[in-house]
């Protein structure tokens, strides 16, 4: 799930200029497999309250109760499976870090993996919708849209034995390229690591380029599809990492395809906008 203040991927934040953030806000809830949903919903102003600790958008929250983040979520899932999506995520991070990656040279757009080791337990009010395992908790901050200053991005974080390793690879507008990768204990020290090489992959179903990184010599290979868009892939991709094999969550996003205007209509489906909220 993702919350997002200034949604980056609605059409509606784009038609409005991006002047206002607080007036585009969501909290996106994807469940993948059999029956999987997806939620997207753009709200105004009205649904957003937030305070030090806690983050809330129309009847879905998160807050920080001790050492857990706490997300309850009450959300209407995007045709073609229109549905209520209601549980609870429970967050543990095994450590907080203070890493902080900029992504641009004048820092306009940031990224923090506040807890890349943590445990996750769900609870959805659905059969069989309840399990907990690996988990991990990270932002990004921005001043400008993402389409302004990049044409293409891949992420992937990948648990290991030691902790998680994390790549970020990123082509921008001008030409210049971002390539990082960083290691984390599970106590949350971090340290740069030397870049493995770029491990090929094949495209998702929308024929989007993906890759990660990997040992020399190895390849990569998606274990589980996530989400698919025609600009974006989500998946649980395996490759190898100091010898070890590791499955994480892996990210490609195509911006060339995302500034095109004929992708506006087809989100506005799936991202539906509710501009009025009272809080009870």
């Amino acid at each position: 799930m993702i919350g997002f203040i200034g949604s980056v991927f609605s059409p509606w934040y784009r038609w409005s200029g991006r002047k206002n953030p607080q007036n585009h806000v969501c909290i996106n809830v994807a469940t993948y497999g059999p029956g999987g949903r997806f939620t997207m919903t753009d709200r105004g102003i009205s649904a957003l309250r937030q305070s030090e600790d806690r983050f809330e958008v129309g009847p879905s929250a998160m807050h920080w109760d001790g050492n857990d983040l706490v997300i309850d979520i009450d959300e209407v899932s995007s045709p073609p499976l229109i549905s209520r999506i209601k549980g609870q995520i429970r967050v543990t991070p095994s450590a907080i870090t203070n890493v902080e990656l900029p992504l641009t040279p004048d820092d306009a757009h940031i990224w923090r993996p506040f807890a890349p080791r943590s445990r996750i337990t769900v609870d959805i009010d659905r059969p069989g919708w309840q399990w907990n395992g690996e988990g991990y908790f990270d932002a990004n901050f921005g001043t400008r849209a993402l389409e302004e200053d990049f044409s293409y991005w891949t992420w992937g974080r990948y648990p290991t034995s030691q902790g998680a390793t994390c790549f970020y690879d990123a082509t921008r507008l001008d030409g210049s390229e971002l390539a990082a990768a960083f290691s984390f204990d599970n106590d949350g020290t971090a340290q740069t690591i030397p870049l493995p090489p770029k491990a090929p992959m094949r495209r998702s179903l929308w024929a989007v380029k993906r890759e990660t990184r990997g040992d020399i010599g190895t390849r990569a290979k998606q274990v589980q599809g996530m989400l698919d868009a025609p600009f974006y892939s989500r998946s649980a991709v395996e490759t190898t990492l100091n010898g070890e094999t590791v499955t994480g969550v892996h990210e490609a996003l195509d911006l060339t395809r995302f500034r095109s205007p004929l992708i506006k209509p087809m989100l506005a489906v799936r991202v539906p906008r509710r501009a009025k909220w009272t809080f009870a």
